[in-house]
């Protein structure tokens, strides 16, 4: 399957290139309608499906440093790019993310912002061309839900943000409310959900199929009550049924299987975004992640970068202290506890000794020895933390010879995030015992005991160890009241960092835009 899309996405950005260019923009204010005279609208069935591709060809910023993916999950307790010496400061903007400290100028927003506006300034373009197409209703409709996919993040990030559905439209446009902005969502996916495929084969894969969007409306009832004041549990467990009965989709057996590089096979995801080393490049955690001698342990094409690592509480989540007993301290110079745990999670960390010497990686002023060994432990998060300290990302296992662009497709949504959900909205609503049978699922998948009892806080603490790093968790922390507490290197923040800041970019250039409260 996955191949077939690979060359569809060839065929897409090879036609798209011969029958125009447009830029994505967002200023919408610009007349970039005025350039499509009605010949060069689509006239075969080829040009369509390469009109639609440039939709999708525009989330492959995904994968990639500093955007929506890094907002979320840097603000979060999973993630932290501690300062390491010279490397990593960036002018304090990651710092910023993890310690709660937003300001409206950190560039991570605007491009964040600017990503999903240049997604929704491109579906609406095409759109309006395919508006004059007979027979084009489905391709309209699968539009008007990557369009929904986009507003639903910029909701949950950034709250009160222009709406904008018209191409034709000159107008610059002020915020609408979260409210008018989850309406919005809620009634495009109403709409659509009933005309898209649902099929799920290769001619579906990385697209957006009726399982899709009903993933997505579940989400959107899940968020419901943090976003609009009401809540909608009752919206979470129909969606989700939905699916479930579908017999689309069920947990795969191993747990790293939905992750592996070739990961299309997987019976488990519902939405991914299909990278490919060579033609569909973007997906790059190997080197945000690896310190710069893994490319000796690996054997890569290139030299990582050393970034990202995972907060040594929440690798600890993982970890049961009975087969864990002892600090997970002292551990700089290759003394670390045992990791007895039988949960198959950790897969998605690397730690331990990586089997190099790293004295040729920029370690030379580093008190930590040759051997490169990683370690939960991270001993400060600037000015100097250890380059060795924190778990690594490995959920898409790294693999030998890799390069800098990765062959792995990234998951977006998932089953075992729609058992979650519909758990968490029986949990919500009194039912304990049903959301503990669906829970205790994942449980047995993982290798660990069962719950007796399910509470919110350990039915969040096993959401966070399904769900790492899928761009999950700050939502999570947000509806589950935990966003404001103190983490590791960062203290108890205001409310007002539930909203990141409209970025400072956006409100230079469209006076009509008004700042979040607080900032």
């Amino acid at each position: 399957m996955k191949n077939l899309f690979i060359k569809m996405k060839s065929i897409v950005l090879l036609i798209a290139g011969m029958i125009f260019i447009v830029p994505a923009c967002t200023n919408l204010d610009e007349e970039l309608y005025s350039d499509l005279a009605a010949d060069n609208f689509f006239t075969t069935e080829e040009e369509n499906i390469a009109a639609l591709g440039q939709a999708y060809s525009a989330m492959t910023h995904w994968g990639k440093h500093e955007n929506m993916w890094t907002s979320n999950e840097l603000s979060s307790d999973e993630l932290v790019i501690p300062q390491r010496g010279g490397d990593w400061y960036d002018g304090g903007i990651l710092l910023q993310l993890h310690q709660h400290k937003f300001q409206p100028d950190n560039k991570i927003f605007n491009y964040s912002w600017n990503d999903s506006y240049g997604a929704i300034n491109t579906v609406n373009r095409l759109i309006y061309q395919f508006k004059t197409i007979e027979g084009a209703d489905a391709y309209e409709a699968e539009l008007r839900a990557i369009r929904a996919f986009y507003y639903f993040h910029l909701m949950d990030m950034f709250g009160n943000v222009p709406l904008s559905v018209d191409f034709t439209d000159t107008e610059t446009k002020a915020n609408s409310s979260r409210q008018e902005i989850f309406n919005f969502v809620k009634s495009e996916l109403d709409a659509v959900i009933p005309l898209l495929s649902e099929k799920k084969d290769a001619s579906t894969y990385g697209r957006i199929n009726k399982w899709v969007a009903l993933t997505l409306r579940m989400k959107l009832h899940l968020n419901a009550e943090e976003w609009t004041g009401t809540a909608s549990w009752k919206g979470v467990k129909d969606d989700a049924d939905l699916i479930m009965n579908s017999g689309l989709y069920d947990l795969e057996p191993v747990y790293s299987n939905n992750f592996v590089e070739e990961n299309q096979g997987s019976i488990e995801n519902i939405f991914v975004i299909p990278y490919d080393e060579v033609f569909n490049k973007g997906f790059n955690w190997v080197a945000m992640t690896l310190h710069y001698a893994s490319q000796n342990t690996f054997n890569l094409t290139f030299q990582p970068w050393n970034g990202y690592a995972t907060v040594e509480e929440f690798y600890n989540s993982y970890i049961d202290p009975a087969q864990n007993p002892g600090p997970q301290g002292d551990v700089i110079k290759g003394k670390t506890a045992g990791t007895g745990t039988q949960d198959s999670r950790l897969s998605n960390f690397l730690v331990g000794d990586q089997g190099v010497d790293d004295s040729a990686g920029g370690e030379a002023g580093d008190d930590d020895g040759t051997g490169l060994y990683f370690t939960p432990f991270i001993n400060e998060v600037y000015p100097d933390a250890c380059r060795q300290c924190g778990a690594r990302i490995n959920k898409y296992a790294h693999v030998q010879k890799g390069r800098e662009d990765m062959n792995h497709d990234l998951v977006l949504f998932r089953y075992a995030d729609v058992l979650l959900s519909k758990a968490e909205a029986h949990l919500r609503t009194g039912d304990e015992s049903g959301a503990r049978g669906i829970v205790n699922k994942i449980r047995e998948r993982a290798g660990v005991d069962q719950f007796s009892l399910l509470t919110l806080d350990n039915l969040l603490a096993e959401r966070g160890r399904e769900m790492f790093v899928e761009n999950d968790r700050r939502r999570a922390l947000i509806r589950f009241g935990k966003w404001n507490d103190a983490w590791w290197a960062k203290d108890a923040s205001d409310a007002k960092y539930k909203l990141f800041p409209i970025p400072k970019d956006q409100l230079n250039a469209n006076p009509k835009l008004i700042q979040n409260p607080g900032y």
